[in-house]
């Protein structure tokens, strides 16, 4: 069987079952053991230690996973692994510890648009707005899996409390605070043959951490430590087409070349990898809160996240004495190639960067409760060191170049207010507030005397800017009748541009000033039609804006003129829908959403064909429509007692409608969007001790390119289909004690997504939990 008709047979026939995890829209009430979950017209009441920092009343889709069942059934190294089997989402994550390319991807937003989604963590925003693309991943590394309590995803830009980068989903991670002294320490391992081209290697990592928590009269306090020194696979991959070589009748001067066919299955070369990294990353985390009053909470946040990597590459080639090629003129199967100084990188990159939240809270329940926050990320050290000369040499030091994004970052401000006009929640409640976003980007590369720890000299190029967003919004969940519920929001944003700047190596370019208005309005409908049937609506706008680094980062020719950027791009605009039926089993729930989404002015890189010569740079794509359903499915001890069971199905059509500057891409799928995705969940626990996981993805084909001129998913610069299993086993050894077992990627699929996923991986971990 399919893996797609496997996972809808098993959603199906889940409907006879019972149990749920999928909630759709959340009202959080104060966190007592004695608290019970109580379903009301499609919300559900959650309870834990902390509350989500999601909008709670809006009757829309909202998935949410545990800390305990992250434990139970996810291999998870990286705080993106928890999302890992909620419907519709994929993290490119390539290797364990990915730190720069790991975007989140949703139902209408590929890999490539990092900006179209927001990752919280403890409303401390996490995404990175400086750029939209593979290299503004989230910074993931400001939370790890031990400290996390649960994640909340919500789906769509169907509350007016967040901006147009929401206009795909919006994660929350809600981590730990103690309400009694706990300690927990977890080490953990992991091994990866790795087996492609002429690759042949074994990839390995560890990780470690220590928390500690408190709770003493009104203080209590959060400290996680942890280290995580791991080895990626090959990411990239130095090729040759063969119409980049010269014929010749000399014989081959190397061997070792591997053939290939590309993406568009054009015949090529692999000549050897040029990026597998190597990183260690520490971080902490430290959190401290004061109860002011019984009502009133303070809490500080402290993230510190480094990184050191090496990206090193390796030559398939080898001359007539065995050794290794690098650079140089090479003959190859009749035809004479070039390698240049740089086809196998080397480089280091040192990164440390600072997390600061500060946010003081009321939570009354009554008629009115506010809050305060602010936040500070900010890239205190952040440098690339790369080589301009070849191996072996480059090993030594050498030329180089130097990327210094040190001082880069963003802030935040936000006060909110909630009324409650009978005091108890009733018919009205009305959410409103006010909040700023500030981003700064400057990046500057200089040219060194020594790669490795040579002082920056004469500057090769640099870009920056700022960008602002002040909004304030309002929205009111009105409960209209006893069976409906409507949700009414609106939201009015101020963004601005300024301080934008490109240069070459002599010449400056500022860029004026830029400041625009919008509104977007926001609509939720609930129907509770029979106790176990619940319908919904929801309709939201979201608007975009360009980020730093779409706006100026680019180029400037000799003559002082701007190439390959364009800072007068327009904002996306979306409109978003989704229409949804759930049945409430006897303990869960089965869903079926429809979802659509128009965006205009799609930010894109892309060459525009209507100029001579053509431009290739951020445009702006006239319009793309997606339409898609979405099937999920969760269940608790199914038949049987220690049987849970979690499975999605999405199909989805997005398709480009119109694009001027590109009119080849008419017509196509929008990239990195696969027409079905899937995921399968099973865990049985066979006593409070032991328990076992087995759970599938799959994604269908997909494409990388606009005009869909890319068919082979399998190659590098590729996006594959795939289907993967991944196994885990729990055993609790005592009261303190357990380990868990796993293999990621089970049946070894190997697949891509421009670069190469994971192979078969395995996992040991032995934790301690007081």
């Amino acid at each position: 069987m399919k893996p797609v008709k496997f996972v809808l047979a098993l959603s199906v026939a889940a409907a006879f079952n019972t149990g749920v995890h999928a909630q759709e829209a959340q009202e959080t009430q104060d966190a007592s053991p004695s608290a019970a979950p109580v379903k009301q017209m499609g919300t559900v009441l959650v309870t834990g230690n902390r509350p989500t920092s999601l909008p709670t009343q809006i009757p829309t889709t909202i998935e949410d996973v545990t800390a305990e069942e992250i434990a139970r059934t996810v291999n998870a190294f990286d705080a993106e692994d928890a999302l890992k089997y909620l419907p519709s989402l994929l993290v490119r994550k390539r290797y364990i510890g990915d730190y720069n390319h790991a975007v989140l991807s949703t139902r209408a937003s590929g890999t490539g648009n990092s900006a179209r989604s927001a990752v919280y963590a403890d409303g401390i925003l996490l995404s990175n707005y400086l750029g939209n693309g593979a290299t503004f991943a989230p910074r993931w590394g400001m939370v790890t899996p031990s400290e996390i309590e649960r994640v909340d995803v919500l789906y769509g830009p169907f509350s007016a409390a967040y901006g147009g980068n929401s206009v795909g989903a919006v994660v929350d991670y809600v981590t730990r605070m103690p309400r009694r002294f706990e300690a927990h320490a977890k080490f953990s391992l992991s091994h990866q043959p790795f087996r492609l081209y002429n690759t042949r290697d074994d990839f390995s990592g560890r990780q470690g951490s220590v928390s500690l928590g408190n709770r003493q009269g009104a203080w209590s306090w959060f400290i996680d430590l942890s280290r995580n020194d791991s080895e990626g696979q090959p990411q990239t991959f130095v090729t040759r087409l063969p119409g980049a070589g010269t014929a010749t009748t000399l014989a081959d001067s190397v061997s070792g070349a591997v053939p290939g066919q590309d993406r568009s299955y054009r015949d090529w070369l692999i000549l050897g990898t040029a990026t597998r990294y190597q990183t260690v990353q520490d971080h902490l985390k430290a959190k401290l809160a004061y109860d002011l009053s019984p009502s009133v909470r303070a809490t500080y946040v402290l993230g510190i996240w480094q990184n050191e990597s090496e990206g090193r590459p390796d030559s398939y080639l080898r001359n007539g004495a065995g050794q290794p090629v690098y650079s140089g003129p090479v003959t190859i199967g009749g035809r004479s190639y070039t390698l240049v100084q740089t086809d196998f990188n080397v480089s280091n990159e040192d990164l440390r960067h600072v997390m600061h939240g500060l946010s003081v809270k009321s939570h009354t329940k009554g008629v009115f409760d506010w809050e305060l926050a602010a936040s500070l990320y900010d890239y205190a050290d952040d440098t690339l060191r790369a080589a301009t000369v070849a191996l072996p040499g480059a090993l030594n030091g050498g030329a180089g170049r130097i990327v210094d994004g040190s001082g880069t970052g963003w802030n935040t401000f936000a006060a909110k207010g909630v009324w409650r006009p009978d005091g108890q929640g009733g018919a009205h409640i009305v959410e409103f507030g006010y909040q700023r976003e500030a981003y700064e980007l400057s990046s500057i590369e200089r040219a060194t005397s020594d790669w490795i720890d040579g002082a920056p000299g004469a500057r090769n190029a640099a870009f920056g800017g700022r960008t602002r967003t002040q909004a304030i919004y309002a929205q009111d969940s009105w409960r209209f009748a006893p069976n409906w519920k409507a949700v009414l929001g609106l939201r009015l944003e101020q963004w601005e541009a300024r301080a934008g700047r490109t240069s070459n190596a002599s010449t400056t370019v500022a860029h004026g000033e830029r400041s625009e208005h919008y509104a977007s309005p926001k609509a939720a409908l609930a129907w509770q039609v029979v106790p176990d049937w619940t319908v919904k609506a929801s309709l939201g706008r979201a608007v975009r804006m360009p980020t730093v680094s779409e706006l100026y980062q680019g180029g400037v020719n000799g003559a002082g003129v701007l190439i390959n950027n364009d800072p007068g791009l327009a904002p996306e605009r979306s409109w978003t829908g989704e229409l949804t039926a759930e049945r409430k089993l006897e303990a869960g729930s089965l869903r079926l959403t429809a979802f659509g989404e128009r965006t205009r002015d799609a930010l894109y890189s892309q060459t525009n064909v209507l100029v001579t010569p053509n431009v290739t740079n951020v445009q702006n794509v006239g319009r793309i429509d997606t339409k898609g359903f979405e099937l999920a499915y969760g269940a608790t001890d199914v038949k049987w007692t220690g049987l849970d069971l979690n499975a999605s199905l999405t199909w989805t059509d997005s398709t480009i409608e119109r694009n001027a500057n590109f009119p080849a891409s008419v017509g196509k799928r929008q990239p990195r969007i696969p027409e079905w995705r899937a995921t399968g969940v099973a865990s049985y626990r066979f006593n409070d001790r032991l328990a076992l996981t087995l759970a599938a993805r799959y994604s269908g084909d997909q494409f990388s390119t606009l005009d869909n001129t890319d068919p082979n998913g399998f190659a590098y610069q590729g996006a594959s289909k795939y289907f993967t299993a991944d196994l885990r086993a729990t055993y609790r050894l005592n009261a303190q004690w357990s380990v868990a077992l796993g293999i990621d990627n089970l049946n070894n699929d190997r697949y891509w997504n421009f670069h190469p996923y994971p192979q078969r991986t395995f996992l040991a971990e032995l934790k301690y939990d007081l």
